[in-house]
């Protein structure tokens, strides 16, 4: 136990149901915002990044920040997993690890793990309070929700002298708070694409600067394959402050083109050889103990070591590639959080990569028992469940799911649109549904779906057509059966469209899914969620994983 005294003595009377709260006060719309430039108006993000270095003063974690042994990985899609391959593989090696990513699905306590495991709330609640109370003596304007996480976990890594911290980049790279590290070991870039446009730039070239500003002089840099704009990017600034950026040689290079990770998804492949280039370079130059010489040596030679290998295999990350089959039977869950163009095409193909190595191997492991089906003979349907905040684009985003389903020859059959069932305002695990729900932008979704599934109907790719033997009946069972259903009545804020429908809650639509089963014996139901993450935390909550 680090850093004096127990967890029991400083935060006896206060529990971690008080510590939620005192976090959803950080929680609002200009929270992490910069102040406006008085004269120009514009957000002043370099003097709010500026400004973070007084929490580091006031929590006097300079020094002991200096000290710590950071990999910091920032991009569009795959930064997580790639940390979390990164994680894993020094685990497996036998290092002490510190992880710390965006956002949390169930808890917020997920933020901040350790050897893999989010941090116990004796633990949480310590170092809670103990930042907390430094910075209100301090007379100190609180940072903002993520802002104050970044401290926080820095904090717990600072404090339980982990022999690693990997570190996942929240928004950009340059001006975000993980970037108050000044000398990381190494550093990566995962692959890029259009994200966060308004605050990062409408070009890769410009989004590309804003993520290689987690460089540092006399730092290795290592990223993924990027796009050629976006590359030209991260040279220059590599350029400019001298140091070699480097592609990661991909795992085949490994002699590992037949591994299978664990995680999910052929771009998976491109996340995991940007992590073992990271671990590479950490061991190689900060591995703490002689007894680590001999994986050093097993390096030099060009070759992973058996942790490495095992790291990967063994990888899991929560919402992301996960496959979740339903007690009830005959129903299954594939989930993977995507809010990008980009990961939405990763998304769409892994999900009819599984389906299709579900075909071959015929078997659906129950969560209750293992049973053999047998695709011939069932009505197979493909369902999408989806939501996204009003911020992304939804053509953007439903469009990959639309096209590369029906190009692979696993067409989506119906859509299904719910609100929020968990508040984004929130860090609570309440379950509780809200008392009000507007449906108004679930409703924009489903027209801008109907719109792409008119226009998909009538290009002549042959979209309506079902493959691999599969039965059209006349009307797709889950949408008909909600037709006079009360489930879909307009008044509620439901809607029935031809390929999709509105319904009220998430609740509700796995109830409809379990209610169809039960009504359709020869039915299979197959949901792709994706979208928001915290669509993916509320279904997670709710099949309580």
């Amino acid at each position: 136990m680090a850093d004096g005294g127990t967890a029991t003595m400083q935060t006896s009377n206060r529990s971690y149901e008080d510590a939620v709260v005192a976090m959803n006060s950080l929680i609002t719309p200009t929270a992490d915002l910069p102040p406006r430039d008085p004269t120009t108006g514009a957000l002043n993000w370099n003097a709010h990044f500026r400004s973070f270095f007084r929490f580091i003063e006031i929590l006097e974690m300079k020094e002991p920040l200096a000290r710590l042994s950071v990999i910091h990985v920032a991009g569009t899609k795959g930064k997580g997993s790639t940390c979390a391959f990164t994680e894993r593989m020094l685990r497996e090696s036998g290092f002490r690890t510190g992880l710390f990513t965006s956002p949390h699905l169930l808890d917020v306590r997920e933020r901040f793990r350790f050897n893999g495991e989010m941090i116990s709330k004796d633990r949480f609640l310590y170092h809670f309070w103990w930042c907390w109370d430094r910075l209100q003596a301090n007379n100190a304007d609180l940072p903002g929700f993520f802002r104050f996480c970044t401290l926080l976990g820095l904090r717990m890594f600072t404090a339980e002298k982990v022999d690693v911290a990997i570190l996942e980049v929240g928004l950009g790279g340059r001006l975000d708070a993980t970037n108050i590290v000044e000398s990381p070991v190494v550093c990566g870039i995962a692959s890029l694409g259009y994200d966060h446009m308004e605050l990062l730039g409408n070009t890769l070239a410009e989004i590309a600067w804003e993520k290689a500003g987690i460089f540092k002089a006399g730092v290795p840099a290592f990223t993924a394959p990027q796009p050629e704009e976006a590359m030209g990017s991260l040279q220059k600034r590599a350029r400019e402050l001298g140091i070699t950026l480097k592609v990661a040689p991909a795992l085949e290079d490994y002699g590992l083109s037949d591994l299978q990770l664990g995680l999910g998804g052929e771009h998976q492949r491109i996340n995991a050889a940007l992590a073992v280039a990271l671990c590479k370079q950490w061991v190689m130059t900060r591995a703490p103990s002689e007894q680590h010489k001999e994986l050093q040596k097993i390096l030099g030679g060009g070759i992973l070591p058996d942790s490495f290998v095992k790291g990967l295999q063994l990888t899991k990350w929560a919402g992301r590639a996960e496959v979740i089959h339903d007690p009830s039977g005959r129903l299954s869950f594939y989930i993977d959080g995507a809010h990008s163009p980009e990961s939405m095409e990763a998304c769409a193909n892994w999900f009819c990569s599984r389906i299709k190595h579900e075909e071959t191997t015929e078997v659906v492991q129950s969560s209750s028992n293992p049973e053999r089906w047998n695709s011939k003979g069932f009505i197979m349907r493909r369902v999408l469940l989806f939501n996204c905040m009003p911020k992304r684009d939804p053509v953007l985003l439903l469009q990959p799911v639309i096209n590369l389903c029906s190009k692979n020859g696993f067409p989506i059959h119906a859509a299904f649109f719910v609100p929020p069932y968990s508040s984004y305002t929130s860090v609570g695990t309440s379950h509780q549904a809200p008392t009000v729900t507007d449906a108004t932008w679930q409703h924009t979704l489903q027209r801008h779906w109907e719109s792409l599934w008119r226009d998909k109907l009538t290009d002549g790719s042959g979209f309506a057509c079902l493959s691999r033997g599969e039965r059209r009946e006349p009307e797709i069972e889950l949408l008909s059966t909600l037709k006079d259903a009360s489930e879909c009545n307009p008044q509620h804020g439901n809607m029935l469209g031809p390929s999709s429908a509105v319904l009220r809650s998430l609740p509700s639509a796995l109830d409809h899914f379990r209610n169809c089963l039960t009504h359709h014996p020869q039915l299979r139901v197959q949901v792709l969620v994706t979208g928001s993450l915290y669509l993916v935390g509320d279904l997670l909550k709710l099949l309580k994983r």
